[in-house]
C-alpha cells in the first residue's frame, strides 16, 4: 500500500522498518560534500521507533563509505540492526502477505528526495 497521506496505523506488534539513507534520512550525497546531515523529522522518527523492533537502513553507497557513515549513526544515537550498503540504485520492492485477521503486513511511504520525514506520524491502533 503506497501512502499518501502521512499518518501510519499501526499493530501494537514488533515491526521491521527499513529505510533509504540518502534523500530520505540524510541529505543526498551530503557525505560527498563534506558531511551528513539530517533531513527535517529524520533523526527524531528514527529515535522513536521502539527498541525492540528491527531496523535496515539501505544505501547506495560504496562499501569504502561504511566507516563515515556508522561513526555518523553513532554519533547521533541512532539504533540499527542492519546496514546494506551497494544496494541497487532502482525501485526496492517488497513482497509481503497480509495477514488472515486483515493486518495490512506492508506500507510504502515515498517522500520527495530530500523531504525528510518531518509530519509523517505513527499511530499504534489496539484494535489492529
Amino acid at each position: 500500500m503506497l501512502l499518501k497521506e502521512k499518518q501510519l496505523r499501526l499493530s501494537p506488534l514488533n515491526k521491521t522498518w527499513i529505510f533509504d539513507f540518502d534523500g530520505t534520512l540524510v541529505e543526498h550525497n551530503g557525505y560527498k560534500n563534506g558531511q551528513d546531515r539530517f533531513l527535517p523529522g529524520a533523526k527524531e522518527f528514527l529515535q522513536s521507533i521502539p527498541k525492540d523492533d528491527f531496523v535496515i537502513i539501505m544505501t547506495a553507497r560504496e562499501k569504502s563509505a561504511r566507516q563515515v557513515t556508522e561513526e555518523f549513526l553513532k554519533a547521533n544515537n541512532i539504533r540499527y540492526n542492519e546496514i546494506l550498503f551497494e544496494m541497487p540504485m532502482g525501485e526496492r520492492i517488497l513482497f509481503n502477505d497480509n495477514k488472515p485477521s486483515g493486518l495490512r503486513c506492508a506500507y510504502a511511504v515515498t517522500p520527495e528526495r530530500n523531504e525528510g520525514l518531518a509530519g509523517v506520524e505513527v499511530i499504534i491502533d489496539e484494535n489492529l
